[in-house]
Parts: C-alpha cells; sequence; structure tokens
C-alpha cells in the first residue's frame, strides 16, 4: 500500500501542473497572437527484476506542454501599421544587436527616428524596395531594419510624354481658333504651362502650334498642320509629333512626345478628332511631377510599405519579411510574445508574404489569443477531478494502512 501513497501523490503533482497550464491559458485570453498550451501526461511503470508481465504502474508524470498552432481570430484596428499573418510563418524582429527574434504579434509603431518596431522597441525587420519593374514587380535589397524617415522626400520627374484629348469643330468656319493647355514638368519639377492652338485652314484641314509663357524658344517654331478623315472625323497621319521648349528659367525640359497613335498600329488612337460638336478638351494627362514630402504611410496584404507624397505619389518603400520554420513545436519562448530558433525547430527561413508557405499580411488588424475558454473550462473541472480523486487513494491507502496495523491489536 505504500506504493499507492506515491502514485497517488504523483497524480497530485501531475494534475496541480495540469492547472498551472490551464490558469496560463485562460490568464492570457487576450494576449495578441498567443497560443495555448496543452498539458500531457506519461504513465510511470515499475518492472520487476526477473521481468515478465507483471508490471505494476507507479502512478503518472507531467509529460510536458505542447503549443496549439491554430490560427487566432482578426481583431481590426484603427492602427495603419498594425499588421496580423494570415496563414503561417512570423514577423522577425531584432533588439539592435544582431539577434532576431519570432513573433506572430503585429503591433507595430513608428518611433522617432522612423524606425518600426513593436511596444518592446524591437525593430521590424524587412526588404528596402530599391526599384520597381514595369510589370509592378520589386527589386528588393538586403535584410534589414524598416525605416522611413519622417522628412522623406521624392525627386521632380520632367514630363516627356503627355495626352490631351481634344475634339475640334468640323462646322468651324476657316480662321476660327481653339486653345486649350495642360501643365507639364522641368527638371527642376517647376510647372511650365504648354498651349496648344487649333487654327481651322480648310474643310478637314487644322495647323496646331506650342507655345509655353515660360519658354525662350519652342520647337517646332511655325505652325504644323493636320487633316481628318473626312469619313470617320479620325487623325490622319502615323507619327506622334515632339516638341521642345528652351525654358527661360534655367531648367531643362526633354523632348515632349504628343501621343497621338497608336504604336502597334500606327493608326490615330482617337484622342485628336474632328466631329460636329463643339471644340472642347474632355481629357488630359501627362508622366511628370514635382518634388513631394511624405504624408503618410500604408501596408498591403503583400507587406509592401508604400509611402503616399504630397505630389500624387504612391511609392512602395519596404517589404516585411516573414519567417518560417521546418517545426514550429521546436521553437523556444522568449516571453513578450517573442520565440527564438533552437536544434529543434531548424533555421529560420526568410520570405516575403504569400511566397512559399507563407502566409499573407491583413493591414489594420491584429491576431487575437486561439485560448477557447469553453474547452479551458471543461479542461478546468476534469483537472480539478482528477486531483481529487487521486486525494482519495492517498487517504484510502492510509485508512487500509491503518486497518492493517490494527490487525496486531
Amino acid at each position: 500500500m505504500i506504493g499507492s501513497l506515491f502514485a497517488g501523490i504523483s497524480g497530485l503533482n501531475a494534475n496541480s501542473t495540469a492547472m498551472t497550464v490551464i490558469g496560463d491559458n485562460i490568464a492570457n485570453v487576450n494576449t495578441t497572437a498567443f497560443k495555448s498550451n496543452r498539458a500531457s501526461f506519461a504513465n510511470v511503470l515499475s518492472q520487476a527484476i526477473g521481468g515478465g508481465g507483471n508490471d505494476i504502474g507507479r502512478g503518472v508524470e507531467f509529460w510536458g506542454t505542447a503549443p496549439m498552432w491554430a490560427q487566432g481570430s482578426l481583431e481590426n484596428t484603427s492602427g495603419p501599421m498594425d499588421m496580423a499573418i494570415n496563414g503561417r510563418g512570423f514577423f522577425i524582429v531584432a533588439d539592435g544587436s544582431g539577434s532576431n527574434f519570432y513573433s506572430r504579434a503585429g503591433e507595430f509603431t513608428f518611433d522617432r527616428d522612423g524606425r518600426l518596431v513593436n511596444p518592446d522597441d524591437l525593430q521590424l525587420q524587412g526588404y528596402a524596395v530599391t526599384s520597381q519593374n514595369p510589370d509592378g514587380s520589386l527589386n528588393l535589397g538586403p535584410l534589414g531594419d524598416i525605416q522611413v524617415p519622417t522628412e522623406s522626400t521624392t525627386p521632380p520627374r520632367s514630363t516627356t510624354e503627355f495626352t490631351v484629348d481634344v475634339n475640334l469643330d468640323s462646322a468651324a468656319l476657316i480662321g476660327d481658333t481653339y486653345s486649350t493647355s495642360i501643365t507639364v514638368y522641368d527638371s527642376l519639377g517647376n510647372n511650365v504651362p504648354l498651349t496648344l492652338d487649333f487654327v481651322k485652314t480648310g474643310n478637314n484641314a487644322w495647323t496646331w502650334q506650342a507655345g509655353s509663357t515660360m519658354a525662350s524658344a519652342v520647337a517646332p517654331a511655325g505652325p504644323t498642320a493636320i487633316t481628318f478623315d473626312p469619313t470617320t472625323g479620325a487623325l490622319n497621319g502615323t507619327t506622334d509629333p515632339t516638341i521642345n521648349l528652351t525654358l527661360s528659367n534655367g531648367a531643362t525640359m526633354p523632348a515632349l512626345t504628343w501621343d497621338l497613335y497608336d504604336t502597334t498600329t500606327s493608326a490615330s488612337n482617337g484622342d485628336l478628332t474632328q466631329y460636329a460638336a463643339p471644340s472642347t478638351t474632355t481629357f488630359q494627362t501627362q508622366n511628370g511631377f514635382p518634388s513631394g514630402s511624405l504624408r503618410s504611410v500604408a501596408v498591403d496584404e503583400s507587406g509592401v510599405i508604400t509611402g503616399s507624397y504630397s505630389n500624387g505619389q504612391l511609392v512602395p518603400l519596404f517589404q516585411v519579411s516573414l519567417a518560417d520554420f521546418p517545426s514550429y513545436y521546436g521553437l523556444t519562448k522568449m516571453g513578450g510574445n517573442l520565440y527564438g530558433a533552437s536544434l529543434q525547430s531548424g533555421d529560420a527561413m526568410p520570405g516575403v508574404p504569400g511566397s512559399g508557405r507563407l502566409g499573407s499580411i491583413s493591414p489594420s488588424a491584429i491576431e487575437m489569443s486561439n485560448v477557447d475558454l469553453g474547452q479551458e473550462f471543461v479542461k478546468m473541472i476534469t483537472t480539478q477531478r482528477a486531483f481529487q480523486a487521486n486525494s482519495r487513494v492517498i487517504t484510502t491507502s492510509d485508512e487500509i494502512l491503518n486497518e492493517l496495523i490494527n490487525i496486531k491489536r
């Protein structure tokens, strides 16, 4: 009966530890991205010296805990830099000394130096965007701190191409004039007004001439003749005209291409027409812009942090990095919603959101704890009953031993 006493004690110890695990889960029900833990038990055997089938259980031992890596619910927030990982992966944060940690908690803000940090001032890691390809894909630099200086500016870009959608009235009289203007930008980002004057010279025939109050010389210097198809009202010709401005402010201006023809068909693209309707300009655009200062930043599902500038430009600045591991169960808990890599977890495999097995980013959201309170309360009841039952084993064994001692009496 002495053995049953120690078996009961082992049950008390194991279930009291399990109750600690349950209490920890319930305490962290509101902890960002917390993963609940499950308590495990293992039986203890006492084998006879001679072997055989008379192995007797000697109680239970606490076998350890295992985190439950189920996705937590996502909570929308008002934080523009709050991020939740929808799927696999961890944010990579650094302490400034070269050590990296990993976290699912995506509560980030900018510090006074423009670094994106968590509440413990650990810096979020990502890739700086070095350039953007014509298809929209990004060229990225090495992994490092995400830092967006508040005084960030974008340089100006000179206008090289423009478009104006103009209809010239086919019923206009010879000598009638129609003018339209568009603002373009020089090498320093100055606004340069460009005026286009159209004069009707005959049936389906007009001339155009460019001018600017900031130009000391304009080429072509004289009026240029254009004609329209009398059947369709479409512009005749095949080649886009170019305009050269010599500016009086000391800045330079590249040749301006007036986009009038489709490059694949060498036919009119429909921007300049002659229909029986009043002469009017319905649309205009150009590809230059002045310098601009940073106004705000935002992050998208791919983890791309984009800066919005005062000149209307949206510039991709960084892309957040996520890390995956061969085994999540081997990660070392570091406290503060952090994990560390270990031999059991394998090395971190960084990448961008949405690549490989990595999940995507949910902007302005955080991942909630995956603790199920109903399940934890049921575990609490069963653990409490198990503790009570083991205590009854001890008291019953004590009564049996007492009866044994009373036999001599």
